[in-house]
This record gives structure tokens, sequence and C-alpha cells, in this order.
């Protein structure tokens, strides 16, 4: 007759191959399990500590010069795939089911900028993958310069309407519309072109004898004869880098002024 010791024995042999099968199975379902790609994601310092979760990324959060250390800053200028979290927020509004844009020839940004009193604001934007790396580029560069912006959202933010993006002086990219008063596919609509500080530098044109003015809030700020700090100008450091990068600018149009417009084909 067994023992205790022995009885212990001979049950441990018998479990341990079905535990390690178990256990096997268990990786196998997890590896196999679809892996959701989402924006918020917490990022990792130096040292390998991981940041707490209200340092997920999200426009408009205010960072100090120790958080953009240790978030790393290549992390806050990175072009990806659209994360399915952000593409939710898209879908129906500045993205519809076409024949010309699908979502994977977009890409989501993540991206830094400073306003006009200094402070450094997280940013997100959806353009055309074939631009990407340029916009990365770009508003690096304005953000080491200290170029000021005043905020960078999707425009589902504003349920895509953009008079309203406008009004708020939101700079944007991605939305699949017309050109208004037309039946003519944006340039944003193909997400080749980005509109900055849109309320201090509007869209104008006489139409019918009639100088029509978009956003409508921003007649003051069509007189390209004064400046505020949000103007940009022909000539300066956005408009310089973007040119360098083969964009044009609708300053520039001949029978209509769009100051917040960049295009690339």
């Amino acid at each position: 007759m067994m023992g205790r010791k022995e009885i212990y024995v001979v049950v441990m042999a018998m479990l341990v191959p079905v535990m390690a099968q178990c256990q096997r199975q268990e990786r196998r379902n997890v590896a196999e399990q679809p892996q959701n790609v989402s924006s918020s994601i917490s990022y990792h310092s130096n040292t390998g500590a991981v940041l707490p979760k209200e340092r997920q990324w999200h426009a408009g959060q205010v960072l100090t010069d120790k958080d953009v250390a240790e978030i790393g800053i290549d992390n806050c200028f990175k072009a990806m795939q659209i994360p399915d979290d952000v593409f939710k927020r898209m879908n129906g509004k500045s993205f519809h089911d076409n024949p010309y844009i699908k979502r994977s020839d977009l890409r989501y940004l993540r991206l830094l900028h400073r306003d006009a009193s200094g402070r450094t604001l997280t940013g997100e934007m959806v353009c055309n993958k074939a631009i990407a790396n340029d916009l990365v580029d770009i508003f690096r560069q304005l953000y080491k310069a200290k170029y000021p912006i005043e905020r960078i959202q999707l425009v589902d933010d504003y349920n895509a309407d953009d008079e309203l993006s406008m009004r708020a002086n939101n700079t944007s990219c991605f939305n699949y519309r017309n050109v208004p008063g037309t039946r003519s596919l944006s340039k944003h609509s193909l997400g080749k072109a980005v509109d900055i500080n849109t309320l201090y530098n509007p869209f104008v044109r006489t139409r019918n004898g009639r100088k029509e003015i978009m956003p409508a809030t921003a007649k003051r700020y069509a007189d390209r004869s004064k400046s505020y700090a949000y103007t940009i100008h022909k000539g300066d450091l956005l408009y310089r880098l973007f040119v360098a990068h083969g964009f044009t600018w609708g300053g520039s149009w001949r029978y209509s002024k769009d100051y917040q417009h960049f295009e690339k084909k």
C-alpha cells in the first residue's frame, strides 16, 4: 500500500503534462487574438518605466519640457496607420466610403506645436500617406523654431464642419468633402492639403461682384496689411518649409486667396 508521499508523486506525474498542455494552448489563444491598434499608448521613458495613463495622446494636452523628454521627441512626431479608436471618430464624419481614398491610403500623425503664448501642446492629424513624412518633418521644425500654431485637432472634433473648425483657428488636413460652392472634390478629400491657423488666414474671393470670406468670422483678418501672431506671411518659416517640400500656397492663387491652405499634387 502506497504512503502519502508515493501518492503525491504519482498524481503530480499525471498532472504536469496536462498543465503544460494547457499553458501552451493559452499562449496560442493569446497569439491568435486580433490586436486592436490604439492611439492611447502609454510611452516608455529611457529608463523603461511606463508613463502614467494621463500621458496618453490626445490633442490639446499641455506638456512641459520634462514631459517631452520622458516621452521622447521621436515619439511626439510620428506617422502610423490610423488606429481603430481614431477611425471610429472619423467614420461617418470626415471619412465616408468612396471610390477615391481608402483608410489604408491615410496616415495618423502625432505632433507637437507651440501656441502664441509659448505653451507646448499635443496635436493630431490625418493625411495621405504620400505626404505623411513631409508633414512630420515640417511640424517638427516649426515646433523647434517655436512657430505659433494655436491647435491641431482632427476636423471630426468639429463634426467635420469646416466652417466650425476654421472659426476655432484649427489646423487640419483630411476631410472628405467638396470645394465650397462646387461639386468638385477638395484636395482635403485625398488628404493632400493642410489648412493652418485658419481663422487668421481666411479664404477670400469675389464672386458675382460680392466678396466672400471663410470663415465668416474672419473679416478683420482678410486685411493682409495687418499682422497677428497667427498670420502666415509669404516668405516666413512655415511658407518656406512647405514650399521646400513641394507644396503650393493658396495665398499665391490668382483669382482667389486661400491664405491658410498648402497642397501637394
